[in-house]
């Protein structure tokens, strides 16, 4: 299929490749190729775009990013340096890349102003934040509560996504759970773990009921929700609300019109169809995790995967298009069997 989009495709910054090596070395198997590729913008990634038939790119910085920095000022600088960096990176290139911007967490209306200016500055598509910001060597900033409101207030009023990232476990949580089980760490189980107990926080605190519009993204095909979905569903609606949760849809609905999934990372066919089923192809997009994960992968196995063209126009390109409100980009018209 031409024309792909891809929106959880991560970069970093060239001034930090030696800390960015260091990091690759823990998990990848060539962390010179991979941090080669995490600080290339636009050479080495258009040439696999061009290869692989993806036609525009959301960028976004690497994790665990601005999320692991746990001074404000200090995170707050960094997240601007970010923002400015990727989109000069990009100004050249308006029909192959967007950005998500980078923010620091720390604070709800600061991370309102970041992103206000980002989107009407920069054109970014969004934001992607590693979910929860570092704050000490134990505390851990979730943005449920009714005090990060007005930054979802925020959001709400600009119309744009936001995309909710895993990150690695920190302090006690990592030393109390996953220290003595570190290959889970990451892809296995933790970044789904910690990602499904924050937007179920959003659901159950209300976040959605008292923003209706927000629009989140999850990626990893739903960071094993859907597989869960009828069991979350019947303990909230005939357990859990009979006993005080006051949420005022269904989980289903919560799925239906506020959050959205992504094929990034996961590229099983069995697994695409069931989420098919559960959340529809209306609520689902292509994506990659490049360069954590490699094009080939991704690419060669969407554009087999035996689902009718019209879900496939869908998932590979046209709801990230109705989604981001995307300009005209390559192969944007193309048809799906062209």
């Amino acid at each position: 299929m031409h024309g792909k989009v891809a929106l959880e495709e991560a970069f970093a910054l060239p001034r930090l490749h030696e800390k960015t090596r260091w990091w690759a070395s823990l998990f990848a198997v060539n962390p010179d190729k991979h941090a080669a590729e995490m600080t290339d913008i636009t050479d080495i990634r258009i040439k696999y775009m061009d290869k692989h038939g993806v036609g525009y790119t959301i960028l976004s910085y690497t994790a665990p990013g601005v999320q692991d920095v746990s001074d404000p000022k200090e995170a707050q600088a960094l997240a601007v340096e970010i923002n400015d960096y990727v989109a000069a990176a990009i100004k050249t290139h308006p029909d192959r890349f967007g950005a998500f911007a980078t923010l620091s967490m720390h604070n709800p209306q600061e991370a309102a102003t970041e992103l206000k200016r980002c989107v009407t500055q920069y054109g970014f598509k969004g934001a992607l934040v590693n979910d929860t910001q570092r704050a000490g060597e134990d505390d851990m900033i979730f943005y449920d509560g009714p005090e990060w409101d007005v930054f979802w207030s925020t959001v709400e009023e600009l119309d744009v996504p936001f995309y909710l990232h895993p990150r690695n476990p920190t302090g006690s949580l990592h030393e109390k759970l996953w220290a003595k089980r570190k290959w889970l760490i990451g892809p296995p189980l933790s970044f789904a773990q910690g990602v499904s107990l924050h937007v179920l926080g959003m659901v159950t605190n209300g976040v959605f009921d008292r923003h209706p519009k927000l629009q989140v993204v999850l990626g990893h095909l739903g960071e094993h929700i859907p597989f869960d979905m009828w069991r979350i569903n019947h303990w909230f609606e005939d357990v859990k609300k009979p006993l005080g949760l006051d949420c005022k849809k269904t989980i289903r609905e919560y799925f239906q019109q506020n959050i959205w999934i992504t094929t990034s990372g996961h590229f099983s066919t069995t697994t695409l169809q069931f989420c098919m089923a559960e959340v529809g192809a209306d609520r689902i997009l292509f994506s990659i995790d490049y360069p954590f994960e490699c094009f080939a992968d991704a690419c060669d196995w969407y554009d087999g995967v035996p689902i009718n063209l019209v879900d496939k126009a869908k998932i590979g390109r046209d709801n990230a298009r109705r989604l981001f409100k995307l300009p005209a980009f390559k192969d944007s018209e193309k048809h799906v069997g062209e």
